[in-house]
């Protein structure tokens, strides 16, 4: 007779350690989210807790340089009061000549900056201008041609009074 129960097959075996490999996948995955989305939680305050020591320490960078401009507030106001066309920068006697030489033209270059400005906005219209132009020219010669045959026809007239009159 055969004892079943006691006797241990080697695949009953296999099927038992595939069984409690398979429980242990399933405890796995149930405590992996809850580890994962701890896991996450953490970090992510960390994060928060590292943005706000980034952010504080930018405010406090601010609030001591706004401080500091609180202390030399009234030498920035004597600063700023105080009219910039006053200073000078010392220039080299030898330089004089040629300073002046460039305020003269510094003066007629913003004299005639509006007319330069003026003639850089007509260039777009150059084209229309030549056309116009051409125009202009070929009516002038259509004119110049009549005007000669005029003329030539007063001269004949002319002749012809004197004829007139001298018979």
């Amino acid at each position: 007779v055969f004892d079943l129960t006691c006797r241990k097959d080697p695949c009953f075996v296999k099927f038992s350690e595939m069984e409690k490999m398979a429980n242990i996948q399933a405890e796995i995955n149930e405590v992996q989210p809850l580890l994962l989305s701890k896991f996450c939680f953490c970090f992510s305050r960390a994060m928060q807790f590292y943005f706000l020591g980034k952010k504080c320490e930018i405010l406090q960078d601010m609030n001591r340089h706004l401080e500091a401009i609180l202390k030399e507030e009234k030498a920035l106001r004597k600063r700023l009061i105080k009219p910039r066309c006053q200073d000078s920068l010392p220039i080299e006697a030898s330089f004089h000549k040629y300073i002046v030489e460039l305020l003269t033209e510094a003066v007629t270059f913003i004299e005639n900056l509006e007319s330069h400005l003026q003639t850089v906005r007509s260039i777009p219209h150059i084209p229309n201008i030549v056309k116009d132009m051409n125009t202009a020219l070929t009516k002038t010669e259509v004119l110049v041609v009549e005007l000669e045959e005029l003329v030539d026809q007063i001269l004949k007239w002319r002749e012809l009074q004197k004829e007139v009159y001298s018979d």
